[in-house]
């Protein structure tokens, strides 16, 4: 893997396991974290559980020969960003870091523009040339992450998983009214489209 960041244009930092890792962090910044589950002296588990408790926002893409939904699920809960099943392909891992590591300057921001639109994450509020669309979380969310990943589909159900609690009793139906309002208070802006993308989920076009 550092041999493959290394050719993408990375600067790998190298650790033998969790607790070395947290040592690294202490004197060098990281701007993202990928980890392995089954590691000596402090797991992937521990680790991730540790960086979240201190109030750590950093990306991390977590990386593990276990690919059951439960321990997918436990890694999301304790604050895992992404997940990838070994044996990894390259390209798809390089492209979930630009992925993660645009996100994090997203968030950092905590605004989102295109066009003439920008979301601003602390308001859940949207203003637009006709003004400012104050929206309810979920939907605030919902557009949010569409239009972070322009052209990327969702299925509802990583929609669910990601902008509802894994524990909700709501379904993937829910995303589709959600959708529908988003679009409503939405259908005078030509600066971006929330189009379904059939038997698939969602995805945000913005027209160049």
């Amino acid at each position: 893997m550092s041999a493959v960041l290394t050719r993408y244009g990375y600067d790998p930092v190298c650790a033998a396991d969790g607790v070395e890792a947290m040592e690294i962090l202490d004197h060098k910044h990281i701007d993202l974290v990928i980890l392995d589950v089954m590691m000596p002296r402090m797991d992937g588990y521990e680790f991730t559980n540790t960086l979240r408790r201190a109030g750590s926002t950093m990306p991390i893409l977590m990386v593990t020969a276990r690919e059951t939904q439960d321990d997918k699920k436990r890694g999301f809960i304790i604050g895992a960003d992404d997940y990838m099943v070994k044996p990894v392909d390259e390209e798809e891992m390089i492209l979930r870091i630009a992925a993660l590591l645009r996100r994090s300057q997203i968030a950092g921001e905590r605004k989102l523009t295109v066009g003439k639109v920008t979301l601003f994450y602390d308001a859940f509020a949207a203003q637009t040339p006709d003004g400012l669309i104050e929206l309810p979380q979920k939907e605030f969310l919902l557009l949010f992450k569409l239009l972070s990943y322009p052209n990327k589909i969702y299925t509802r159900r990583q929609l669910m998983d990601e902008i509802w609690d894994m524990d909700s009793e709501s379904d993937e139906r829910t995303v589709d009214v959600h959708v529908s309002r988003v679009r409503e208070r939405f259908r005078n802006v030509k600066d971006f489209e929330i189009v379904t993308v059939r038997g698939l989920g969602y995805k945000a076009v913005v027209p160049k």
